[in-house]
């Protein structure tokens, strides 16, 4: 890979970093900041847009990552995000809008009986002027793989991330979908979503963004707690090699699922024995180094 320059370009997408009341969308402080270290030591972290250059390229030859959240829990301000601003590493945040204005918790927290606090505009203005990129993740976060009305399809997508962007001062250049596993995916909104100009989209079902593939599909994988599973999952397992990409060019029912779903793909991936252990450091101890021509 690294020879041809067809090392595939990640992306992770965290929730909530907290250490209190653990939900599956939820990673401690300590694990968080684990990882961050790991990738530091492994791989490039860069921003949405220089993954989709370097997919487009047709060439890449070094390890590489972005990072992303999705939701907008305001518990992320008080270590995530200043440790990546610390530390100068770019990351998109997707928000949800209704969420965010109205100061409303999620369903899926209240329905485990926690009240976790939303983002405020103001400090989305905040992290905006920080560098960090903030995302739209539609207006109500809504299943839009069982959306089929173009109207609330606009409203959830086009309508509510310029209204975002007039709220932050900033145009709003990427969208989440949310859940973002195959069926929660649009063909229409892709070509919403690029017809008003927007850089990119991000599904997440896993898989990897292959070189000279599709860089408007930003394909990512959950940071789960798992240090392990993490490292396993970005060192090239041959499963997340095999999940299939999401052809919104093609008919809808395209949608459908491999046989076995994701979970199923993934499952029991808890550590890296089926790679070797030293695969990224190998990996990385090939790369030339960032001024050297190639």
């Amino acid at each position: 890979m690294v020879k041809n320059g067809q090392v595939p370009v990640y992306s992770l997408f965290y929730h909530r970093v907290a250490n209190d009341n653990i939900t599956p969308w939820t990673i401690t402080e300590k694990q968080f900041e684990q990882q961050i270290d790991w990738l530091q030591d492994n791989f490039e972290i860069v921003d949405l847009q220089e993954c989709q250059r370097r997919i487009s390229s047709g060439f890449n030859d070094r390890p590489t990552v972005s990072l992303t959240f999705d939701d907008g829990y305001a518990e992320n301000c008080e270590f995530a995000l200043p440790l990546l601003i610390e530390r100068r590493i770019p990351v998109c945040y997707f928000v949800t809008l209704h969420h965010v204005t109205k100061q409303e918790y999620f369903p899926h927290d209240l329905d485990l009986d926690f009240e976790f606090p939303i983002n405020t505009i103001e400090s989305l203005r905040a992290l905006d002027l920080s560098g960090v990129e903030i995302g739209a993740h539609t207006r109500t976060h809504l299943d839009l793989g069982t959306v089929t009305d173009p109207l609330v399809l606009a409203d959830e997508v086009i309508i509510a991330s310029n209204e975002l962007s007039d709220l932050i001062g900033r145009k709003v250049r990427y969208f989440a979908f949310p859940y973002g596993l195959y069926r929660n995916l649009n063909s229409t909104v892709f070509k919403m979503l690029k017809e008003h100009g927007f850089l990119g989209a991000c599904s997440a079902y896993g898989g990897w963004n292959e070189i000279g593939g599709d860089a408007f599909h930003i394909e990512r994988i959950h940071g789960d707690p798992n240090l392990e599973r993490v490292k396993n999952w970005l060192s090239y397992d041959p499963r997340i090699e095999h999940v299939r990409s999401f052809n919104y060019n093609r008919a809808r029912d395209a949608v459908s699922l491999p046989t076995g779903s994701v979970a199923e793909i993934f499952e029991g991936i808890d550590s890296p024995v089926t790679i070797s252990k030293n695969f990224v450091t190998d990996l990385t101890s090939q790369v030339t180094a960032p001024d050297a021509t190639t």
